[in-house]
């Protein structure tokens, strides 16, 4: 009844969001047409308005959106010509979802064990080498990081490809520049949840029936500690998801990323407020299967 509740409450919710994204959006100077090359005339711009219903009165737009919504369709671009949003989402929200979806494994793989190792030799040099790593990887942007090691792997040693994304090399620069930040964020979440973990009744309970350490942190501590990083996990992938536009320009990756920025400049209403959805959408979604997690690992969580 929890979860039904839930995906009920996701529908008026993106109304709201969509509302919003549709209404701001508008609020904001300039048009989708004011950057053109060669101005357009009274006249090509009163057709270009109505073309996109860009001269009907606001609520009608909406409603006019809203109905085409309901049915899968985002719209026509209004700067990619011959183009619609969902034609733009379904070329380049592949790509961004390999690139993050890599990212958000590189990201797990390298924080929780770093997190956790700095947790169990807590005051000693594997926690202050750790934290140390951590603390870096969050302070250094993504737009420090990936020249530095496409100068290094790329140009100096020539082992990886400078950019695109033709083959699996072609993913490790990139995967490594988006996720590194997010890693750092992740240690230092599955280091404090394991130091509050370890210091539990029921894991004095394992130790008083004679488990070894190992046993404890690995059978009964990690499920629990590991929850904050859980909470994290979907917001950090719904974000990982859509891109991220300096990732993706710096390696002359085609994703979400790209346009969303693009259309955001170019005052694209469509693109824009088809991403915002989309974004939204996967943040809620993903969100839920995140409370569903949760009930898995902890069995003292219960949604009732």
């Amino acid at each position: 009844m929890y979860y039904l509740k839930r995906i009920l409450g996701m529908i008026p919710l993106m109304i709201i969001i969509s509302f919003l994204a549709f209404t701001l959006v508008r609020l904001a100077p300039g048009g989708p047409f004011d950057k053109e090359r060669i101005p357009a005339s009274p006249e090509v711009e009163k057709q270009l308005k109505a073309k996109f219903h860009l001269d009907e009165p606001l609520w009608k737009q909406y409603g006019r959106y809203l109905w085409d919504l309901c049915h899968g369709d985002f719209g026509p671009s209004m700067k990619q010509r011959n183009h619609s949003v969902n034609d733009i989402i379904a070329q380049a929200l592949p790509i961004s979802m390999l690139l993050g979806g890599s990212a958000f494994c590189f990201a797990l793989g390298l924080g929780i064990p770093l997190g956790f190792f700095s947790a169990i030799y807590r005051g000693r040099w594997p926690d202050f080498a750790g934290s140390f790593l951590a603390i870096l990887a969050v302070c250094i942007p993504a737009l420090v990081i990936g020249p530095v090691l496409v100068m290094v792997f790329a140009i100096a040693l020539e082992w990886l490809p400078v950019g695109l994304l033709e083959s699996p090399l072609h993913l490790i620069l990139p995967t490594i520049t988006l996720g590194i930040y997010f890693a750092g964020k992740v240690a230092r979440l599955m280091r404090e949840g394991m130091l509050t973990t370890i210091h539990s009744e029921f894991i004095t309970t394992a130790r008083a029936k004679g488990l070894s350490d190992l046993q404890v942190y690995l059978k009964h501590a990690l499920r629990i500690s590991i929850l904050p990083v859980l909470s994290y996990s979907g917001p950090l992938l719904a974000d990982l998801l859509t891109g991220s536009f300096v990732v993706e320009y710096i390696f002359q990756i085609p994703g979400i990323g790209v346009f969303l920025v693009n259309s955001s400049l170019s005052r694209d209403y469509t693109m824009i407020v088809g991403l915002v959805v989309l974004y939204a959408a996967l943040l809620l979604v993903l969100n839920l299967l995140v409370d569903f997690s949760y009930s898995l690992l902890d069995p003292r969580v219960r949604f009732e």
